[in-house]
């Protein structure tokens, strides 16, 4: 295996990433305003841009998974437990004792099977549970003559909230990684170029190096 630096990550994942980074941090912005964690806004305004942030946010979502599934990329995000034990130790306790990490990016694989778990929660639980709960209380006015409207409106908030807080802690989470093991550059440098280093089978390497020597250095 030989390693390289690949470019793995598109113009559009690194479009993705960012928009939707800044896009979640715009709505727990808005959305703290709404729940009175702030006053730097009044509450027309904070419901108004909430929303308009919300549907651009759900436009970007949608063409991301036409962008994952017309790309076959969606498989970079399927959970395996090979190697599971030995991510989770190392985040465990390996972490804290300066050992390497014990998986290496593949041109074929740019998640380690902890992050496909993480994230494959996310796009399939989490963020399906905000959107369902967020649109529902925005179509009140559609349901509400429902029997105990009012009562399940406040089950609906409640639930769009805790998700929130949920996508709130993982953005931490996420964050406190970069920190962790290479220095804070390198781990963020293949967000702004696409460049990361990749383990190659000599095949992968020649396959590049032949056909796309564009993104292989």
């Amino acid at each position: 295996m030989a390693t390289r630096r690949v470019k793995i990550f598109s113009l559009f994942e690194r479009f993705w990433h960012w928009s939707q980074m800044l896009l979640i941090m715009f709505l727990m912005f808005t959305g703290f305003g709404l729940h009175g964690f702030h006053h730097l806004l009044d509450f027309q305004a904070a419901v108004t841009l909430h929303t308009l942030a919300a549907a651009a946010l759900l436009l970007l979502w949608a063409f991301s998974i036409f962008w994952l599934f017309t790309t076959r990329n969606w498989r970079h995000f399927i959970p395996t437990v090979k190697g599971m034990w030995g991510v989770l130790r190392f985040y465990i306790l390996g972490i804290f004792k300066g050992e390497r990490h014990p998986y290496r990016k593949a041109f074929w694989r740019k998640h380690n099977p902890l992050q496909a778990l993480t994230y494959l929660m996310l796009k399939i639980v989490l963020f399906p549970l905000i959107w369902v709960s967020g649109l529902t209380y925005v179509f009140y006015f559609v349901w509400r003559d429902a029997s105990h409207a009012t009562a399940w409106l406040e089950g609906v908030a409640l639930v769009h909230t805790a998700a929130a807080f949920t996508i709130l802690t993982f953005a931490i989470i996420h964050v406190y990684m970069l920190t962790t093991g290479h220095s804070f550059r390198e781990h963020l440098m293949p967000m702004i170029n696409g460049f990361d280093e990749v383990d190659l089978t000599p095949e992968e390497e020649a396959y590049l190096l032949k056909d796309q020597p564009e993104i292989i250095r």
